[in-house]
């Protein structure tokens, strides 16, 4: 056990600058921007002051719809220095997502950027909002979202009608005084709601995940602590900030140590190989996806990777060949596994950097510092022996204060002892290891079989051929479902389903061979890079009717 911190964001990157003001903090290196400790947390206070000045209270849900520009995590600090809840935007989203997700988080405030991936922010928002055309900045009354007053661009390049700019929010802080914020920070407490993570809707309609400064600190600072990091090292954050992969496994644990924050503003594998030789990066994020491309990216060797040591491989099931390969050919030898959900802040689980190989490619660790957990026989509370596959539940300061307006979600999720109910299957050793072996609703009953897609997929990843393969089940009138495959082959190579097929034979039982196998170029995938299986089931199951299998 670890004792916990009882400070706020804010307070965290204030204790780093006053311990270590000339030290790296935040660097954008196709920016050429270098901020210090000392002048990030300068920056930081200014844009706490501008938030102020805008009237935006303690409390107050304001929305960030944002690649990983500076101003995002400026706007992270800055709101855990004066009490306004961050609410993340996941950068995908269209009109109607963006619609629910303001409505639903009863935002007054949109920070945006101008587009991206060829999508226009602007003409979205004014879709949205058509009062904003002809508004002064501030001054917002909409049909669709009355509670929204402000918009402010993330950009200098042009002004838009009826929104700041950011340039604005700094002139404004200049009607703030330090006193004024230093007022404002000391009311804050630990236990105040700091963050609100809409879940990736991988399952469903997206629930606001209310995280609080407590959730957050601990969190980051627990994963830090389990792969090594400290102020030497450098860390490259290509994953999302909008999700906790990026803002709590990336930022928060950078700052939790004072290591040096190196994001990548949105990922392409050769800008973060580019950004590890050219900023000497010790540590590296990513899903599995991300790696993935890096490793089979055509200038991979130019690179020289020689400086990296740690880093966590997360978000989705993290295949063991590519593990392997991230810590031979990348020099992650010290890489983590770290496995969680929004509604855990996120981690719960984490490898440690001196674990056995084993341990560290066919687990995803053991609970962090006082977390609890516990497998239980799903859809009751009662523990299952050791070995023995069950739904992984959670206890402890990492559990979120609920989702926002939605109690009988809370209460679905949370158990009245406190205990988070996952959705994933695991099983736990006696040591404490868990290994996730699915999705309660990802399993496949074919013929009262239990099939587990991760044993399947883990198989498929042995074939020379397949660089990426995901299983899900396809209802049939025989069986009650079968197993169909989606298949992504390496760079240049060809196979046939049939081929596959033969491949599994003898190998894995006949019940668990794929009827369906398809081969693709790409998966639906959220912003965050997680696989949305029940797309690819979608269209399996449209696949099966269309008669494209027979």
């Amino acid at each position: 056990m670890t004792e916990l911190i009882r400070k706020t964001v804010g307070d965290l990157l204030a204790d780093r600058a006053g311990e270590m003001p000339e030290h790296d903090a935040l660097i954008y290196p196709d920016r050429g921007l270098r901020y210090t400790y000392r002048e990030f947390d300068a920056l930081c206070r200014k844009v706490a002051k501008g938030l102020m000045a805008l009237s935006i209270e303690k409390g107050e849900n304001i929305a960030v719809w944002a690649s990983n520009v500076p101003e995002w995590v400026t706007l992270q600090f800055a709101t855990g220095k004066m009490g306004a809840v961050l609410v993340t935007v996941n950068t995908n989203y269209r009109t109607k997502e963006l619609e629910y997700l303001l409505k639903q988080s009863e935002s007054t405030t949109l920070f945006l950027i101008e587009d991206y991936k060829g999508n226009s922010y602007f003409d979205t928002i004014y879709e949205l909002c058509p009062e904003l055309k002809n508004c002064e900045p501030g001054n917002l009354q909409s049909e669709k979202l009355p509670l929204l007053k402000n918009v402010v661009v993330l950009s200098e390049k042009k002004k838009y009608k009826g929104a700041y700019n950011w340039s604005d929010i700094l002139e404004m802080a200049s009607n703030v005084t330090d006193e004024e914020l230093d007022f404002r920070s000391a009311s804050m407490e630990p236990d105040d709601v700091i963050n609100m993570q809409y879940t990736s809707g991988t399952t469903g309609f997206p629930k606001g995940v209310m995280l609080t400064h407590y959730n957050l600190t601990n969190n980051g600072y627990n994963i830090a602590n389990c792969m090594k990091l400290t102020d030497q090292d450098r860390l490259c954050i290509p994953v999302p900030f909008f999700h906790c992969f990026g803002c709590v496994i990336g930022t928060l644990a950078a700052v939790s140590v004072g290591a040096t924050m190196i994001p990548v503003q949105e990922f392409d594998p050769e800008q973060v190989l580019q950004t590890v030789e050219q900023e000497k990066c010790t540590a590296l994020h990513g899903v599995p996806t991300m790696f993935l491309t890096e490793l089979n990216h055509p200038n991979f060797e130019k690179y020289n990777l020689s400086t990296l040591r740690t880093g966590v491989m997360a978000g989705s099931n993290c295949p063991i060949e590519v593990m392997k390969n991230v810590m031979n050919k990348m020099n992650m030898t010290e890489i983590t596994i770290c496995y969680g959900q929004t509604e855990s802040s996120p981690v719960i689980t984490q490898t440690r950097t001196d674990d056995p190989v084993e341990l560290r490619v066919e687990t995803v660790g053991r609970a962090l510092p006082n977390v609890e957990v516990k497998i239980v026989e799903p859809g009751t509370n009662r523990e299952v022996p050791f070995h023995e596959q069950g739904e992984l539940c959670t206890r402890g300061y990492l559990v979120m204060k609920g989702y926002y307006n939605n109690p009988e979600a809370t209460k679905e999720a949370i158990d009245e002892d406190g205990w988070l109910h996952t959705g994933d299957l695991g099983v736990m050793d006696e040591q404490g290891y868990c290994r996730v072996t699915g999705r309660l609703k990802d399993m496949i009953i074919r013929g009262g079989e239990n099939i587990y897609p991760r044993e399947i997929e883990e198989f498929l990843y042995t074939h020379p051929k397949i660089m990426d393969a995901q299983i899900v089940g396809v209802p049939d009138e025989k069986y009650g479902e079968e197993v169909h495959a989606w298949i992504i082959l390496k760079e240049g190579e060809s196979a046939t389903p049939e081929e596959i097929k033969e491949y599994c034979e003898g190998k894995i039982s006949r019940h668990k061979i794929p009827k369906y196998i398809f081969i693709t170029d790409e998966y639906p995938m959220t912003a965050s890079g997680k696989i949305q299986k029940f797309k690819l089931r979608e269209q399996s199951l449209q696949a099966v009717k269309d008669g494209a299998f027979l």
